[in-house]
C-alpha cells in the first residue's frame, strides 16, 4: 500500500456551479450514457445547461476562461443527486484540467460513493461558508484553495474553515486505499494462492 500525497492536500483554484439540487442528468446529459469508454467525457459536462445559458446570453462556470484550470468544484444542496450513473463524476474529472476534489453543502449518497471509488474527495461545508467560498472564487478566480484531508481543514486565501468528510472515507485517503481495483492487482500472488486451493475456482490460478 503505498501514500498518494495528492489525496492528502488537493490544490488548485475553484470553479462555484450555484444551485441545489444538481443531478447527474445536468452534469452528464443521458445522451452520453451510451459511450464505452469515459474518454472525451469532459468536455459534455455540464452540457445542456451551458447550451442554455449560451442562448440566453450567459455564461456557464465551466464556459468561463477564467474557470478553465480550477480544481476544485464548489457547489451547494444535495448535489450529485438523480440516477446513480458513474459517467457523473468520470465526467468532472475528464474537465479541463480535472476537477480533484468537490466541496458542497451535502452530496446524493450515490454520487459521494462514486467519486470515492474514482479518488475525488467529496468534503462538506455549511451553508454560510460555501456561499462565502463561492463568492471568494468568483471575485478572485485565481485564488489557491488547499484542502488537508490530515486535518480536515480547507483553506482559501486568508480563510481557513473546518469541513466534514465520513471518518472512515477520509482514513482510506490518507492511506493511499480508496482504489480497490489497485489493492486487489497489489495481492494478486495471495488470490491466485487462495483461488488455488478453491475446487469451483480451478483453473483461475494458471
Amino acid at each position: 500500500m503505498t501514500q498518494d500525497t495528492r489525496r492528502i492536500v488537493i490544490e488548485g483554484s475553484a470553479v462555484p456551479v450555484r444551485g441545489d439540487d444538481i443531478d447527474t442528468d445536468r452534469i452528464i446529459p443521458a445522451r452520453y450514457l451510451r459511450t464505452v469508454t469515459f474518454t472525451g467525457l469532459g468536455q459534455h459536462a455540464f452540457e445542456d445547461d451551458r447550451i442554455d445559458l449560451s442562448k440566453a446570453g450567459k455564461q456557464h462556470p465551466f464556459d468561463m476562461p477564467s474557470f478553465a484550470g480550477a480544481r476544485i468544484l464548489l457547489a451547494n444542496k444535495n448535489f450529485g443527486c438523480g440516477s446513480s450513473r458513474e459517467h457523473a463524476p468520470q465526467a468532472l474529472m475528464r474537465w479541463g484540467q480535472g476537477i480533484s476534489a468537490i466541496v458542497a453543502e451535502s452530496f446524493a449518497e450515490i454520487f459521494h460513493a462514486n467519486c470515492f471509488s474514482l479518488g475525488i474527495p467529496c468534503v462538506k461545508v455549511d451553508e454560510a461558508t460555501c456561499r462565502a467560498l463561492m463568492t471568494a472564487a468568483e471575485e478572485q478566480p485565481d485564488l489557491v484553495f488547499r484542502i488537508h484531508l490530515e486535518n480536515s481543514t480547507l483553506e482559501a486565501g486568508p480563510r481557513r474553515v473546518n469541513f466534514e468528510m465520513p471518518a472512515g472515507v477520509r482514513q482510506r485517503f490518507l492511506e493511499g486505499s480508496w482504489d480497490s481495483t489497485a489493492e486487489l492487482l497489489g495481492n494478486l500472488p495471495q488470490i491466485r494462492k487462495t483461488a488455488a486451493q478453491l475446487p469451483y475456482m480451478r483453473g483461475f490460478a494458471e
